[in-house]
């Protein structure tokens, strides 16, 4: 599930299904203003479940309307009401039948042009996106490896795009060897580990802070913390997060606020913590969310709703104001 950015279509959503076939659907919904409701305005079929749902990164609206899927393959997709239509599907396995999963995707707030996905054939894909066709009177979209790395010595699971220094090039990935990699696209010959965990448990999740590039988050498989990094002091976690009562499943970073995250699991809480205490524990949130009725397995926080998070659970999705 994610929210879109676009100044005009600020109380938007796509959200995918996750059943465990072949037949899965992506559906966006929005908001009416008149009635307060949020309805379907468009719903799509998409093979295999989303991996991750992600809308271009076009915070004032002069690209075409996009949205993009991982699955068996990167989609890259036009927003419709009521029909959205597939723009270009991006695959790099072009010598075998078989495609390797792709786990996550991130896409570039600096250049909407870049797109970068993890497999789990150890390796992430960096992508370049053709907006700018015109074909009579319409944008053509599509899209080609710009470059391909082994990023991983294991299955790679998320990969984020950093804004350190205003730039476009760093990125950071995790993945099942237990590591957190740092990634410059002008210098792909070297990576560098700036946290590996001491179980070698695989890391699942990594979000990067919104506001200060130095901060980043992760979450170990079957973990009920939550770890804060600090690239200035690799290998040692600046902070941990851990009240939740079972394992965490989304984090999510504020979109306004260098210091405040939103952490959400299999205990059916969403929690808001305040982090500006670091290096001193953070001992408990600041604000709690406990009457989901199921395990809550996506949070995301809107950039242009900063006072909304989104969380879904079983067949649900709500919205939260803080």
């Amino acid at each position: 599930m994610n929210w879109s950015i676009r100044p005009d279509k600020r109380f938007r959503l796509a959200i995918g299904s996750f059943v465990e076939e072949y037949n899965n659907k992506v559906q966006i919904v929005s908001l009416d203003e008149d009635t307060s409701e949020f309805s379907a305005k468009s719903t799509f079929d998409h093979p295999y479940p989303t991996t991750k749902i992600m809308w271009i990164p076009d915070t004032k609206g002069i690209y075409p309307d996009l949205l993009a899927t991982s699955g068996d393959y990167l989609r890259v997709w036009r927003a419709g009401e009521p029909d959205t239509r597939l723009e270009c599907l991006l695959n790099n396995n072009k010598n075998s039948d078989f495609c390797a999963p792709l786990t996550s995707f991130d896409w570039n707030e600096v250049d909407p042009n870049l797109l970068g996905t993890s497999s789990i054939d150890t390796t992430c894909t960096i992508w370049g996106l053709e907006t700018g066709q015109v074909m009579g009177r319409v944008n053509m979209v599509s899209g080609h490896v710009k470059t391909q790395l082994i990023a991983h010595d294991k299955e790679v699971y998320d990969i984020a795009f950093s804004k350190a220094g205003g730039g476009r090039d760093m990125f950071a990935s995790v993945g099942a060897d237990g590591s957190v990699r740092m990634f410059d696209l002008r210098h792909l010959e070297h990576s560098t580990i700036i946290y590996e965990d001491p179980a070698h448990t695989p890391l699942l999740r990594l979000a990067w802070n919104k506001q200060d590039p130095n901060y980043l988050a992760t979450v170990a498989m079957d973990a009920s913390d939550v770890i804060i990094l600090d690239v200035r002091v690799p290998c040692t976690p600046v902070a941990r997060l851990n009240n939740h009562r079972a394992c965490v499943n989304g984090i999510a970073w504020a979109p306004h606020s260098s210091c405040h995250i939103c952490t959400a699991g299999d205990d059916h809480q969403a929690l808001i913590w305040d982090i500006q205490q670091m290096p001193r524990p953070i001992d408990d949130p600041i604000l709690a969310y406990t009457a989901a009725e199921g395990e809550i397995n996506q949070i995301q926080w809107g950039a242009t709703q900063p006072d909304w998070i989104a969380i879904c659970y079983n067949k649900n999705l709500e919205i939260l104001r803080v």
